[in-house]
């Protein structure tokens, strides 16, 4: 039977990845997955990192099952980070956190929940989104269908578009969004957009999924969560995926959670008991350490205030490489205005290439990008800074 099947088609993120380490150039640059680097191009290991795995290692007695949910404290956890302490939601019973095996893993369950137990069968995702959110809700046998999020000409949110394309979903289908840091564009309404937004949701009355992939990334934890506070100010009921791969950069720990928003501690209760029967069924229960090194920080007040300050370095690289990488441009007398990615947020900006420049960029200069023309900004440093802008400008004819 294997003998059958051909070579599937590589993954068109992941895939770059395999294409880059096989490339022989030494000066070749990859600003195509989604992983941070700092200024020398390394993915480190955040110190509150290290110091919660070193506690970890010398007081772990057993390695025994976690719970089909993960444990009880993270969860708690994981509210008080995506909520704020002071929010009724942290403790009122009404929200309920599984621990997932990243933002991914809780994507699937999100979505098998949808399909398996609310009946949904379609769900609504922005058009452009990250590459791997179609797959996995396909995956889950749910139909997925594109609302206007992205106007490409204005480099900007099509915010009147984003509403009339919501008002034209059917009742009860479900719609994806992104809380913070859009992947792949970088671009967030505002507070009062989200205001909208969430009335719009109500009226129609569509099963919301959020994406909650970057926390902190954007302009800080609080701020980062503006979206959600709105949606949960008209929406009572909710799911909530978060991950900490990027955050506490926990790439390989695969450390997520999926939150459900219900009107009642019952009704959070019995969707509880649904969403853990995805699990069983799935990867039966959580890994562990991962989750474990978010607890130890976040329940430390010393370790997370070291986390917090090294989240906020994060940030302000990422930032400050975008207004860089606009200078560069700028001084470059590229034939377009980069400034625009200055007013973006998160490790990625929508960069307004074509598949043709990113192929040109590839084959001639070896930066490698997504076919959208995705940049991980966070791939993007002082060293190599010039020589982008350069490849980028000879790219599209300027200089």
């Amino acid at each position: 039977m294997f003998e059958s099947l051909s070579l599937a088609p590589p993954d068109p993120i992941l895939g770059l990845t395999e294409a880059f380490k096989q490339d022989p150039r030494p000066d070749k640059i990859n600003l195509s997955v989604g992983v941070y680097k700092d200024e020398h191009g390394r993915t480190p290991v955040l110190a509150a990192v290290k110091e919660a795995e070193r506690r970890l290692v010398a007081g772990q007695e057993s390695k025994t099952y976690l719970p089909i949910d993960g444990s009880p404290e993270y969860a708690r956890l994981v509210r008080q980070m995506v909520f704020g302490d002071e929010h009724p939601l942290a403790t009122d019973g009404r929200a309920v956190t599984l621990h997932t095996p990243g933002g991914t893993g809780g994507l699937r369950v999100a979505a098998d929940f949808l399909k398996q137990k609310l009946s949904v069968n379609r769900i609504w995702i922005s058009q452009p989104t990250w590459e791997n959110h179609r797959g996995v809700f396909s995956a889950a046998g749910l139909e997925v269908a594109a609302y206007t999020y992205f106007d490409a000409a204005a480099n900007r949110l099509d915010h009147g578009g984003l509403l009339s394309s919501l008002r034209q979903i059917p009742p009860h289908e479900a719609v994806c969004l992104h809380a913070c840091c859009h992947n792949p564009s970088g671009i967030d309404p505002t507070p009062d957009q989200w205001r909208e937004i969430a009335g719009v949701l109500a009226e129609r009355q569509l099963v919301t999924l959020v994406d909650f992939a970057y926390q902190g990334l954007g302009d800080g934890l609080r701020e980062d969560a503006a979206g959600v506070r709105e949606l949960i100010a008209q929406l009572d009921e909710l799911l909530i995926v978060s991950s900490f791969s990027k955050n506490f950069g926990l790439y390989n720990e695969r450390a997520g959670a999926l939150t459900l928003v219900a009107p009642t501690p019952q009704a959070a209760q019995a969707a509880l008991s649904h969403a853990k029967i995805c699990v069983r069924t799935n990867y039966s229960n959580p890994p562990s350490h991962g989750g474990a090194i978010v607890c130890t920080v976040l329940a430390d007040p010393q370790l997370r205030a070291d986390w917090e300050r090294e989240l906020q370095q994060m940030r302000d690289r990422i930032n400050h490489m975008r207004a860089l990488f606009a200078q560069t441009m700028k001084a470059q007398n590229a034939p377009r205005d980069f400034a625009f990615i200055t007013q973006q947020r998160g490790m990625f900006s929508f960069s307004g290439l074509n598949p043709q420049h990113v192929q040109t960029l590839r084959e001639q200069h070896g930066i490698y990008i997504v076919n959208s023309g995705r940049i991980n900004v966070a791939g993007l440093r002082p060293a190599n800074m010039t020589a982008v802008c350069n490849a980028i400008v000879a790219t599209l004819g300027g200089g």
